[in-house]
This record gives C-alpha cells, structure tokens and sequence, in this order.
C-alpha cells in the first residue's frame, strides 16, 4: 500500500474522524460524529479518497448503511473507475474540478510553459531544491513553514491538518519531501505522495521570504526533473476554492506546468434517508447543493 491507499495515512487524520477500513474495496473513510446529534457520517480521506478494488466498494458502501446517515468523497482522478461505474455505487456523482497532470518523459523546459520556465530560471539562480533524505529532520521546519500558509489563507479543521498528523506523514516511505533554501535558511518546502505509477502533488507551503523566491516554479521544475524514470504521472492538483475558476492565480500556475486534465468527481449517497431529512430540518437547510446539507457552512 502506497500513498492516499497506505493505512499509516488514514491513521494520520484520526484527529478529524475515525477512521474506517473497507474491507472489500481496500480503503478507508474518516467516520464524524454529527454535531448535535447520536448519530455520525463519513467523509474520505482529505484531499482525495482512494482504493484498491473499486468495483467492490458498493459493498463496503451498503455494509455500512446502519451505522452512517451519509457518506461523501471524492474520488481520485487516478482511481480504476469511470463515470458509470461511479454512479452506479453513489447517488450522487459531480464533476467536482479539473486535475493538472504532467505526463513524464520529456524534460521540463519541453513542458512548461515559456514564462514559467523564465521563472523558474530566475528562482533556481537564488534557491537551492534537495530531496531530503531524512524528512523526520524537517519536520518542525515544515510545521512552521505550513503553518504560515495557515495564517495567510485562514485554514482550519482538516485543511490544516495538525503536528501530530504531520509528524505521522513524515514517517511514510512513500512520501518524498522537497525543501529550498536560500542563505542556509528553509524558505520552502513541496511534499508528494507516491502511489503506483502517480506522484501526487500532496502539499506545498513557503515563507514570506519563499514566496517573494518563486520558490513554487524551482519545485515544480525540480519535479518533473527527479520523478522522471521513477512514476509515470504528476497529478498537481485542482486550483483554489470549491470550483476550479480559470482566472485564479493557482490555477494559471499549474496549467503552466501540465500536459493534461483529470476529472476528479465528487460523489455522495444518502444511506439513512429520514435521519438525513431529519437532520436538515433540524439545522433549517431546505434546498441545497452542499453534502451533507446539514453540515452547510461547518467548512
């Protein structure tokens, strides 16, 4: 087990949820107790759900149905499904956003876009990109690296993730930690997750001073660079908010960099229907896009 599959990563969220193996389909969930309530739900693994057996997870879905009001994921875009056979186990399939992958082979400066490789000239001339070897001797540097993106983007709950979470992370082997610095201080640092023949762009947070470096073009060439021969994919990611807007900086920072999309799919079911309608009535949510809607504006 490798990457969002790997139990140790499940178990690095306990803090937000239970976490729960499915044994058909070879994944797992975070089961929450609903806020003024006996009763719970689940969520999958932040920031994307994954599994071995997907064709089984309809399964482990149903043998759940007494103990959950709902359960909502979303789906990694690299996961052995499709569309059809997404609806088929949830009730509630959305295209949720666009994924930016690199297909790897050929070298960065064929792949990034003009003034992106400018810019990633221009940070490489300043900062210096390693692997680390070691990444359990970076890990207070990287708490306070994340925790400055924390303080700029106002972060909380899972997004935020915690040290203890972190520190579990960092003993995975399938986590690979890249760190810049510039005048012997760690300015920033981009940390990916390998499963399979994917290297998933897991996290990335800088410091002021990393920021002002363009720290986030030097790791993306350095990426390409050091997976290539090692997995076959680079999935980057979505851009920020709930909604992949073409306009938003992230998002033009990554299409700079890809090859290609991904649809990744928010999926959802209902598994307790009046306690769900019970629920909504009680929190005062009638019509909805948000799910589970009673827990609209806890996020």
């Amino acid at each position: 087990m490798t990457g969002y599959l790997h139990p140790d990563y499940a178990q690095s969220l306990a803090e937000f949820g239970q976490p729960i193996a499915l044994p058909k389909s070879k994944g797992w969930l975070l089961q929450r107790r609903i806020p003024n309530s006996d009763d719970s739900d689940a969520m999958g693994c932040y920031p994307v759900f994954a599994c071995e057996s997907w064709d089984r997870l309809a399964e482990d879905i149903e043998a759940l149905r007494e103990n959950l009001v709902s359960v909502a994921l979303v789906a990694d875009s690299f996961g052995n499904h499709d569309e059809r056979l997404l609806r088929e186990t949830f009730q509630r399939v959305v295209a949720f956003k666009s994924h930016f992958i690199v297909e790897l082979g050929p070298a960065p400066e064929e792949i990034a876009a003009k003034n992106h490789r400018r810019n990633a000239r221009k940070a490489l001339s300043k900062v210096s990109v390693d692997v680390m070897s070691s990444p359990g001797a970076f890990l207070e540097d990287w708490c306070d690296l994340y925790n400055n993106l924390i303080r700029r983007h106002k972060l909380s709950g899972i997004k935020a993730f915690s040290a203890v979470s972190f520190k579990r992370q960092f003993e995975l082997e399938c986590l690979v930690v890249f760190r810049a610095t510039y005048q012997g201080r760690a300015v920033g640092s981009h940390l990916w997750m390998l499963q399979g023949d994917v290297a998933h762009s897991h996290l990335s947070a800088f410091s002021d001073e990393g920021y002002d470096l363009m720290c986030g073009y030097a790791f993306y060439w350095e990426a390409i660079r050091y997976f290539k021969g090692k997995v076959r994919w680079l999935n980057l990611g979505a851009g920020a908010g709930v909604q992949t807007d073409a306009n938003d900086g992230l998002t033009q920072f990554k299409r700079g960099w890809a090859t290609g999309l991904r649809t990744a799919w928010f999926c959802a079911s209902v598994l307790q229907p009046e306690k769900y309608a019970s629920l909504c009535a009680e929190a005062g949510v009638t019509e909805t896009s948000y799910f589970p809607a009673y827990r609209q504006g806890k996020f």
